[in-house]
C-alpha cells in the first residue's frame, strides 16, 4: 500500500497564488508540518508574468531566482531555504492525478496519497493548443507555447539558435502575443504576429488604442497580419516547421512559430464535485467552493466581484496573489470565530514592453474617451482612455504614467466619479484624475 501522508492545509499548484497563499499562512501563524505545497513543475513558486517579460530576454541577464514569489510586490524572495526554514513541505514535479473531495485524499502520479483537513485549489491555467482548433500539424518541431518553466527555457535555447536572421511567427494578438514579439524582437528576431481580431488587444483596447500600439511595432520592425487564421505547417525533412500557412491562401516563412492563443483554468480533477460558473470554479466572497473546507484561489475560481455586483473569473497575477491571501485570512479567521471582510477586487491589467509600460484599472465598458499623445513616433508617448457607463468613469487606462498617476486613475476607476460630459472629460484628460486622487489623499 502507497505510503499516505496527512496534513491540515494542502495547496494544489506552484504558481503565484500558491506563493502568496504559503506567505499568508506564516504570517498567520502556520505550524512547522502543517502546509503542504504539492507542483507538477520542478520549481518553487514564481512570479510567472516574468517568462513573458524578462526570463525569455537573454540581455536581461534573466535567472528564475530573482522572480521567487513574492518578488514581484516587493516581499521576501521565497527560496526553497524558506519553505523548509518554515516547516512547510513544499512537493516539486509531482502531479496530482486523482482528488477525492468527499474523503479529503489527493493521489499523485506516482501513487503518493495525501490527506488534508483544508484544500486550496491553485492549479491556475494551462494554454489552449493550435491543435484544439484542427490544425493537425500543430505539434511539430519549433512550435512553441509559453505557461510553464520548461516551455520558457526551451523558447530561450531556440532564441539563441535561430536569432540570426530568423524569421518567427508569433499566433495572437493578446498579452502574450504583444510581449513575446517584443521580446522576439529585442533579440535580433524578424517577426510578424498574425491574429484574427481586427486589431491588436482586441479585448481590452479600442481602436485607437490599439492603433498607437501597432504603429509602435510597426517602427520596431514588427509585421502585424490582422484578421487571419493559420490553419496548418509545412516541414523540412527533419520534421521542423519551415512555412505557416494561412487561411487566406498567404504562406508565411518561419523558423520558429509561438503560439499565445489564450487558456483556460485547470479544474478537471475537480469535475463532479464542486459547483462551476463561467468556466471556473464557483466560490463566495471568501473563496469558499460548494464543499466545506475547499478553497479556490486565482485563476480558477469564479467568485463575486463586489465592485459590479456580478459573478467573474479573472486570469491575472495580480488576482491571484490578491485572492491567495484573502482565502488564507479566512481559513484562519473561521478556525478562531472571527470573521473577515468580502473581497472586494478592483479588475487590474498591466504590461510592459520595449520602453513602454501601461496600466489598465476597471470595466471597459461603455463609451470611451481617448486623450494625451498616442503618436507612435514619439519617444515618450503618454496617453490613456476612459471608459463612461451611465454618467460615470468606470475604467481607466494609462500608458506612460509615473506612480502617483497611475494611483490616480486607479482611485478614480474604484471611485466611479460622475462626469459633466464626454467634452468636459475629454478636455480635461489626465488631469481629471490627477486633481481627484490629490483631492482624496
Amino acid at each position: 500500500m502507497a505510503d499516505e501522508k496527512s496534513y491540515k492545509y494542502v495547496i494544489v499548484g506552484g504558481g503565484v497564488a500558491g506563493g502568496y497563499a504559503a506567505r499568508e499562512f506564516t504570517n498567520q501563524g502556520l505550524k512547522p508540518g502543517e502546509l503542504a505545497i504539492i507542483s507538477k513543475e520542478p520549481v518553487p513558486p514564481f512570479e510567472r508574468p516574468e517568462l513573458s517579460k524578462v526570463y525569455i530576454d537573454s540581455g536581461a541577464n534573466p535567472t528564475l531566482a530573482k522572480h521567487y514569489v513574492c518578488a514581484g510586490t516587493g516581499g521576501e524572495r521565497q527560496y526553497p531555504k524558506w519553505y523548509k526554514d518554515k516547516g512547510i513541505d513544499l512537493i516539486l514535479s509531482t502531479e496530482i492525478v486523482k482528488a477525492d473531495l468527499a474523503s479529503k485524499t489527493l493521489v499523485s502520479d506516482d501513487g503518493q496519497i495525501f490527506k488534508y483537513q483544508t484544500l486550496l485549489i491553485a492549479t491556475g491555467s494551462t494554454f489552449v493548443r493550435l491543435s484544439e482548433f484542427g490544425i493537425q500539424e500543430a505539434d511539430i518541431k519549433n512550435i512553441f507555447y509559453l505557461r510553464e518553466i520548461e516551455d520558457s527555457d526551451e523558447l530561450a535555447l531556440a532564441m539563441e539558435i535561430y536569432k540570426k536572421g530568423g524569421k518567427t511567427v508569433v499566433i495572437g494578438g493578446g498579452y502574450l502575443g504583444l510581449e513575446l514579439s517584443a521580446a522576439l524582437r529585442a533579440n535580433n528576431h524578424e517577426v510578424t504576429m498574425i491574429f484574427p481580431e481586427p486589431w491588436i488587444m482586441h479585448q481590452l483596447f479600442t481602436a485607437e488604442m490599439a492603433s498607437f500600439y501597432e504603429g509602435y511595432y510597426a517602427n520596431k520592425g514588427i509585421k502585424i497580419i490582422k484578421g487571419t487564421l493559420a490553419t496548418g505547417f509545412n516541414t523540412n525533412s527533419n520534421g521542423e516547421v519551415t512555412e505557416v500557412k494561412l487561411d487566406d491562401g498567404r504562406i508565411l516563412e518561419a523558423g520558429m512559430v509561438v503560439v499565445g492563443v489564450g487558456g483556460r483554468p485547470v479544474t478537471s480533477l475537480f469535475k463532479g464535485q464542486v459547483v462551476e460558473e463561467k468556466g471556473g470554479i464557483k466560490t463566495d466572497a471568501l473563496f469558499k467552493t460548494s464543499v466545506p473546507n475547499v478553497y479556490a484561489l486565482g485563476d480558477v475560481a469564479t467568485f463575486p466581484m463586489k465592485i459590479y455586483g456580478e459573478m467573474r473569473r479573472v486570469e491575472h497575477a495580480d488576482h491571484a496573489r490578491k485572492s491567495a491571501v484573502h482565502a488564507v485570512k479566512a481559513i484562519k479567521a473561521v478556525e478562531e470565530g472571527r470573521t473577515v471582510p468580502d473581497y472586494d477586487y478592483l479588475p487590474y491589467f498591466y504590461s510592459r514592453f520595449f520602453d513602454l509600460s501601461w496600466e489598465f484599472y476597471g470595466d471597459n465598458v461603455g463609451e470611451t474617451i481617448l486623450f494625451g499623445d498616442n503618436d507612435p513616433k514619439n519617444s515618450k508617448p503618454k496617453f490613456g482612455t476612459y471608459w463612461v457607463k451611465d454618467g460615470r468613469v468606470v475604467g481607466v487606462f494609462l500608458e506612460g504614467g509615473t506612480s502617483e498617476e497611475n494611483k490616480a486613475i486607479a482611485n478614480v476607476a474604484r471611485a466611479q466619479p460622475s462626469v459633466e460630459s464626454l467634452d468636459v472629460l475629454s478636455k480635461e484628460g489626465l488631469s481629471f484624475a490627477t486633481n481627484l486622487y490629490s483631492n482624496t489623499l
